[in-house]
């Protein structure tokens, strides 16, 4: 029986992750549960799914989940190193990282260095630390396999591929809901109008970065230090369908691409159960109904971000970790009302440029530049 560790479990992913589970039956049990917030929904969870462990970020919540859950056989914990512990625990074999921003970090390191499986929707662990993630997991037989739609499309087409024969990866972008509107009324987008999105159910946050297209900037990011090519190896291309999720190009000219319909689940469940694939209920890919596929290049003039992104990388190590915090504190401010939309890119940019991170050498030193980052970004706006 494989034992999942979810840390994440009340957003979008984590809800997701709970679906396939329902599908993949008896052989595979929810062992631990980790949430932020929604802590009514994390109560509802524990009833069904009676985890050994649940962790929460601060005692305030555990309170809170503890008045939910007057008669729970779990254990429950509070605090970052709860959540680490979630991550090591020696009876779980899989890790789901679904936490935003650069918390899940920790938790990323912790699995790795435990020699676990982590099923990694957390993106700013490789974007913040790639090297650092590449190194734990290699030093302690850890193993990292991407839910992101487009870096598990990567995955899937690379098995059984030599690597060194890659010409070069697409990574497809549906282009978000602002695809074909104008780029002077960026100024007046709404968090309401960033939110819906035209193909995919998502947090919040990262729907947010699909509007500005930072989402594929990071991607970018991940795909450099998930498959080790250089920035000019990976390109994006606007695919408004959202059904091939990536391709990659062959040194012969060949092209391998993944197909479905966006539905995370699809990944999700292609990382639970790696390296086989077990049947899935819950989506069929007609093709005939699709009819037709797009594709066209990204306006870089109109959408920044995927430019800034691609210029932290030619900038070295550091500067991603500095573009994901940057934009983290941006899209934060944007939903709250106090950065205008087309400003998101100007408080990144503004980081990058005051910056001059060093080797991260280890976990504290990203820790140290994301702590510089978030206060600088902060002075910024209060500005």
């Amino acid at each position: 029986m494989k034992k999942i560790v979810i840390l994440g479990s009340t957003g979008s992913i984590g809800r997701s992750t709970l679906e396939v589970l329902r599908n993949l039956g008896p052989d595979y049990a929810v062992h631990a549960l980790a949430a932020r917030s929604q802590i009514e929904t994390l109560a509802g969870q524990v009833r069904e799914w009676a985890p050994r462990r649940v962790a929460v970020p601060d005692c305030e919540t555990l309170t809170r989940l503890r008045r939910e859950l007057p008669d729970a056989s779990a254990e429950l914990s509070c605090g970052e190193e709860a959540l680490e512990r979630l991550a090591r625990d020696p009876e779980a074999g899989v890790v789901v990282n679904a936490l935003v921003g650069g918390a899940g970090l920790r938790a990323t390191i912790a699995a790795l260095e435990a020699g676990k499986v982590v099923a990694l929707a957390n993106k700013e662990s490789i974007v913040m630390a790639g090297r650092l993630v590449a190194e734990t997991a290699a030093r302690h037989g850890g193993t990292v396999l991407p839910v992101d739609s487009e870096h598990s499309a990567v995955h899937q087409c690379l098995r059984g591929e030599d690597p060194a024969r890659i010409g070069c990866l697409l990574l497809t972008a549906s282009g978000g809901p602002f695809l074909r509107r104008e780029a002077d009324s960026f100024a007046r987008v709404t968090p309401e109008e960033a939110l819906r999105h035209p193909n995919w159910l998502m947090g919040p946050k990262i729907t947010v970065d699909s509007a500005t297209l930072m989402n594929k900037g990071l991607e970018v990011i991940e795909a450099h230090y998930l498959f080790d090519l250089p920035p000019e190896k990976i390109g994006v291309v606007i695919h408004p369908q959202s059904v091939v999720h990536s391709l990659v190009e062959f040194v012969d000219g060949s092209l391998k691409a993944q197909l479905s319909l966006p539905d995370m689940r699809i990944p999700i469940q292609y990382a639970l159960t790696y390296p086989d694939r077990l049947p899935a209920r819950f989506v069929a890919t007609d093709l005939v109904r699709i009819g037709a596929l797009e594709f066209e290049e990204p306006d870089l003039g109109r959408f920044p971000c995927l430019e800034l992104a691609y210029e932290a990388l030619r900038r070295g190590e550091g500067y991603p970790a500095v573009l994901s915090t940057a934009n983290e504190i941006a899209v934060e401010a944007f939903l709250q009302g106090d950065l205008a939309f087309d400003r998101i890119p100007w408080l990144i940019e503004q980081a990058m440029d005051a910056c001059r991170p060093g080797t991260m050498n280890d976990l504290e030193s990203v820790l140290l530049l994301d702590d510089w980052t978030r206060k600088f970004c902060v002075r910024l706006l209060q500005r």
